[in-house]
């Protein structure tokens, strides 16, 4: 069978790029988009600023501590969301088996494309100039014959990068890949893979798929997979949303019950609202608490019924916080709910149950 040719399309430094773009007394800057308070986190980082060492998830006072000159920006969502519709219909003029990730990433299958370009790396190509000349800002690609080696091409050339991973080069590429780069490899696990000896992707071929399961669970699998180059993930067109949530950071951390509950019955509110907005049809509800010292802990509990609201949520909500440990020695610093387990799903165990969902070589051309 003919390998597929997928591109993962990412856009560079995207919200800070937008901003930059529509203000030219921000270009050249280091520019963080967040919202300026004691509580907040970076949304993006402009590359001036990453220069310093701030990322997009890091708490803005830190960011500012690495930055004194460090420029905040207030997000602009509703820009941001019609800039990604545009790119999109950029993307729509080649395939329809588009896989959005996020406002400003997406993997394209572009097999059978609709311009009839043999090659996918043309398609890259062309899709990159149009997106530079009709936004005005720059993306970078990665190509290979599925997603996995797609993102990880998307990366290594960024800003404004082209990769291409072809099928004969794949192994080559993989053996000497961090396994920090490898999707499902977060830092504990990385330490964890370090701890056996797993540094590349060479050294991960060497265990057996018990072996890594043993390790490493239904992930064990997936890392088995990866390190021989097999992905076999479509691009699906058709997404269907798993859970609606909301949270909250509180400027100062809390312990007392009365401000609890209080949050807790905003929290209720605006996941009501969200669930009437979003059509979505739950029946298990998740509790996260997050505390000061960023230990987070869930609890959640399914109905028979579907939750959709206030009257149904509220009740179940207090019955999970009253599981929760708070105290004025361990105050919370964040509260949030979401509802999951889509009510087709009712005959069969909810994958999330329990879940809080929030996911240098040159090669031939392809």
């Amino acid at each position: 069978m003919e390998p597929r040719r997928i591109i993962h399309v990412d856009m560079d430094q995207f919200y800070a790029a937008v901003e930059q773009r529509d203000n030219p007394a921000l270009r050249g800057l280091p520019v963080a988009v967040a919202h300026d308070g004691p509580r907040s986190v970076v949304s993006t980082a402009s590359y001036e600023a990453r220069r310093y060492g701030v990322h997009s998830a890091q708490p803005l006072v830190t960011a500012r501590r690495l930055c004194p000159s460090l420029v905040v920006v207030e997000p602009h969502f509703h820009i941001y969301k019609e800039v990604s519709a545009q790119i999109h219909e950029i993307f729509h003029d080649y395939t329809d088996l588009i896989e959005p990730l996020s406002l400003d990433e997406a993997f394209l299958d572009v097999t059978d494309n609709k311009r009839a370009i043999p090659l996918a790396v043309d398609c890259a190509r062309e899709i990159k100039q149009r997106i530079k000349h009709e936004t005005g800002l720059t993306a970078s690609a990665g190509v290979s014959y599925c997603k996995f080696l797609a993102k990880i091409a998307s990366d290594y050339r960024k800003p404004d990068g082209l990769c291409v991973i072809h099928p004969d080069r794949a192994q080559a590429f993989i053996d000497q890949l961090h396994v920090e780069r490898i999707w499902g490899v977060g830092q504990k696990t990385a330490d964890h893979m370090h701890r056996m000896g797993i540094f590349i992707g060479a050294d991960l071929q060497r265990f057996s798929l018990g072996h890594l399961t043993k390790e490493f669970g239904k992930m064990g699998r997936v890392f088995y997979d990866f390190a021989r180059g097999i992905d076999e993930r479509p691009v699906v067109a058709e997404w269907e949303r798993k859970s609606v949530s909301c949270e909250q950071t509180f400027l100062t951390d809390i312990h007392k019950s009365s401000q609890i509950i209080i949050e807790l019955y905003h929290t209720v509110e605006e996941l009501e609202r969200r669930i009437a907005k979003s059509g979505f049809e739950g029946r298990t509800l998740t509790l996260k608490v997050k505390y000061a010292d960023f230990q987070q802990v869930t609890r959640s509990i399914t109905q028979d019924r579907v939750l959709l609201r206030k009257a149904d949520i509220l009740p179940l909500a207090k019955q999970l916080l009253r599981q929760v440990d708070i105290t004025a020695s361990h105050p919370v610093r964040l509260l949030g709910l979401g509802v999951s387990g889509h009510a087709q799903q009712q005959d069969r165990p909810s994958p999330s149950r329990g879940e809080w969902r929030e996911l240098e070589l040159e090669f031939l051309p392809w």
